[in-house]
């Protein structure tokens, strides 16, 4: 999809990534989902710990900005994140327990990987930010297709164009410019040649 102004509109007021950077809520959510989920190499974690742990979270921003800075309790506020029109976290029950479970979605994964570049150090040029940032955007837009056979295009696209860029990087023919210095900087922080080949084989398994 381009990113044309239709397009990135109904980004904005639909996708989930946007709405949790929009969201006055965001530093919470981002932070604490960052911590517990993405520094901490979790992928799932029981309700009643994770809530816990937002509750020691939700005290001592309350001890700062008061009480009614963040009025509802922890369980509330995950199954909020989780609600359909939030859509950050997943929750699920494991086959056998009546206890939920809840996840990262991959669109909040997205929203804090590009959180995560703008407290880079300052050498990173403003280029290169302006490219990651239109790469979530390009992100969103790929990952919103639902028709099957646009989505495995899609994602054969851009295996061809990862497969072009390695094959320059090797030739070294590029490599004086700045430009595709950053530019290769940004494939390496977003694009993970395994993670096409591995959404192309699901797409099509």
């Amino acid at each position: 999809m381009a990113l044309d102004y239709a397009t990135l509109d109904t980004l904005r007021n639909h996708h989930p990534a946007w709405k949790l950077l929009r969201s006055d809520h965001a530093p919470l959510v981002a932070s604490f989902l960052h911590r517990v989920f993405v520094s901490s190499n979790v992928r799932g974690m029981n309700a009643a710990d994770l809530a816990e742990m937002l509750e020691d979270k939700l005290y001592g921003l309350r001890q700062r900005f008061g009480d009614t800075a963040f009025p509802k309790n922890g369980m509330d506020y995950l199954n909020d994140w989780a609600s359909t029109e939030k859509g950050w976290l997943r929750k699920y029950y494991r086959q056998g327990t009546d206890e939920p479970q809840f996840d990262l979605t991959s669109a909040t994964e997205k929203a804090i990987a590009w959180l995560g570049t703008l407290t880079e150090r300052s050498f990173v040029g403003t280029e290169s930010r302006l490219m990651t940032l239109f790469e979530l955007l390009r992100q969103m837009s790929a990952g919103s297709e639902i028709d099957p056979a646009k989505r495995i295009t899609e994602l054969h696209k851009r295996r061809e164009e990862i497969d072009a860029e390695i094959a320059r990087v090797l030739s070294g023919d590029e490599l004086r410019d700045n430009r595709i210095r950053n530019h290769l900087r940004l494939e390496q922080e977003m694009i993970d040649y395994s993670l096409v080949e591995a959404a192309i084989v699901e797409e099509t398994g």
